[in-house]
């Protein structure tokens, strides 16, 4: 298992893939994931269910879900985006995940996704990606996390959901789980192949972009909703990760929207 790092993305990340014949390892990332078969047969697996997918059939696999791919006769269409995109739907289900990740969208919902170009206004992808969200929740029973999650992969990110706007540190997660700090900090870079800061860093500017596009809120007040304490450290993690400004990302995604 590992944690694919560079499906965290900005927020309007969103990509589509096409691929046949196609097996990918355990894994998981902070966005969602929509896959559907075009032809033949795919065996998906997300955390402890079990998927065989055929033409027309699809999952939508929730942010931070355990899952892989294996097919040796199938082509199929995944598309991963932020969960900014879609974000009056995940802020709604963010302490949920689905207790099937199966659903048969409408073939229209299909073709829209197929002949969406990844360069399209923010807007048009919104407009899809909200339909398929739709067409998913208007089947989908829900479970809560807290009901859902045993290991202890899943704790800690249970643990930065409700804590990254305040204090996060893995000080502060070693003594929320009862775990050893060190224990802690070499499981979960061993997991994820990242460190708990980088992973925190990520979940807070994720948080953030979601603010700087859907608000306006002064850029200070949503460094501080994210969980930095200084606009310095926000402003440096932020043009680190994303090459611009705050500033300069709010004003692209107005562009965009």
């Amino acid at each position: 298992m590992f944690y694919q790092f560079s499906h965290h993305g900005s927020g309007d990340y969103f990509v589509k893939e096409y691929r046949e014949n196609f097996s990918f390892p355990l894994h998981l990332h902070l966005c969602f994931e929509f896959i559907t078969v075009l032809s033949g047969e795919m065996k998906i697996t997300v955390d402890t269910n079990e998927y065989t997918l055929h033409k027309g059939e699809a999952l939508l696999i929730f942010p931070n879900q355990l899952h892989s791919l294996q097919s040796e006769n199938s082509s199929h269409m995944l598309c991963i985006f932020s969960p900014v995109l879609v974000q009056a739907y995940s802020s709604k289900r963010e302490k949920y995940i689905p207790e099937s990740n199966f659903f048969v969208p409408d073939s229209y919902l299909i073709d829209a996704l197929d002949n969406l170009p990844e360069e399209s206004k923010s807007f048009y992808k919104k407009g899809v990606l909200y339909s398929i969200c739709s067409q998913f929740d208007s089947v989908a029973k829900y479970i809560s996390k807290d009901m859902a999650r045993s290991d202890l992969l899943s704790k800690i990110f249970e643990f930065v959901e409700e804590s990254y706007d305040k204090n996060c540190s893995l000080g502060d997660l070693s003594r929320s789980i009862g775990y050893d700090y060190a224990y802690l900090s070499r499981y979960f870079k061993k997991s994820t192949g990242m460190s708990f800061i980088e992973y925190l860093n990520q979940y807070r500017l994720n948080n953030a972009c979601s603010l700087l596009e859907d608000s306006d809120l002064p850029i200070l007040e949503c460094a501080l909703s994210s969980g930095y304490t200084s606009l310095r450290s926000f402003n440096r993690n932020f043009k680190n990760r994303y090459l611009i400004t705050p500033q300069e990302y709010r004003m692209k995604s107005k562009k965009q929207s």
